[in-house]
């Protein structure tokens, strides 16, 4: 049980670090720092946008506008944290 915990708690992780990666290339982008239109900027946005678009849309959906201030992603981290600290106290109880 200890390894799967592991597990869950590492990939939990390497999302949140994908997820942060994407709100700064993605205010990179915004800002004008980095060039859309750039071949590798594109490439990583476009892999960073399929993987964390999914589970932020629904919370995205969810929340009221706040007039163009997206805390969505971090709603997203607090959520993932709350779920692996919800399986280490439960592992923690079963033995």
């Amino acid at each position: 049980m200890d390894s799967v915990l592991w597990l869950i708690k590492q990939v939990v992780q390497l999302y949140t670090y994908l997820l942060f990666a994407y709100i700064v290339i993605d205010l990179l982008v915004k800002f004008g720092v980095l060039n859309a239109y750039n071949r590798v900027v594109y490439v990583v946005m476009d892999f960073l946008s399929r993987i964390t678009e999914p589970a932020l849309r629904p919370i995205r959906n969810l929340m009221p506008n706040l007039g163009g201030i997206d805390i969505s992603p971090v709603i997203l981290v607090l959520a993932l944290q709350f779920g692996v600290r919800l399986l280490e106290e439960l592992a923690i109880r079963m033995g």
